[in-house]
């Protein structure tokens, strides 16, 4: 089974496996990238709606990787339906596959290299140079933004 991302429908992913998606992805496509959702939802894909406690599941390991700034409400739960089925996810968007490699979620990429390793990104402040491990509004010392960071 797998589960489909926004980006499947626009590259016009083709599976022969049983697919899966969420009311949200519908709401992010035009033209003819909404038909061919429209298309496959009539030819038998399901449409699921995850539970609030796998949405926080990942919302919470994309807080520990670092990567909850990045993901919509679309990816977090596209994220937890994957999870929930235990489907394979279809996406190329690179904080969708390492929350997902947090979460032990098989990905398949489509028109992109998928990531090659795991990120737990960390954030510095662009005025004092301090870094952090969780995400912040400000610098808790001296108040600047904080930028996210490749750890390696």
């Amino acid at each position: 089974m797998e589960v489909l991302d926004t980006s499947a429908f626009i590259h016009g992913y083709h599976s022969d496996a049983d697919t899966v998606s969420i009311p949200l992805v519908q709401e992010e496509l035009e033209d003819e990238h909404a038909y061919r959702f429209d298309a496959m939802e009539g030819a038998g894909m399901e449409i699921h709606l995850p539970a609030d406690e796998t949405v926080d599941r990942v919302r919470r390991a994309a807080g520990e990787t670092g990567d909850a700034g990045e993901l919509s409400d679309t990816d977090t739960r596209l994220l937890a339906t994957a999870f929930e089925l235990d489907a394979t996810l279809v996406t190329d968007d690179y904080a969708m596959q390492n929350v997902a490699e947090k979460l032990g979620i098989e990905v398949q990429v489509i028109a992109h290299d998928g990531i090659t390793e795991r990120r737990d990104w960390t954030f510095q402040c662009a005025g004092c140079g301090r870094e952090f491990d969780e995400d912040k509004e400000r610098c808790p010392i001296c108040g600047s933004d904080l930028n996210r960071k490749n750890p390696a």
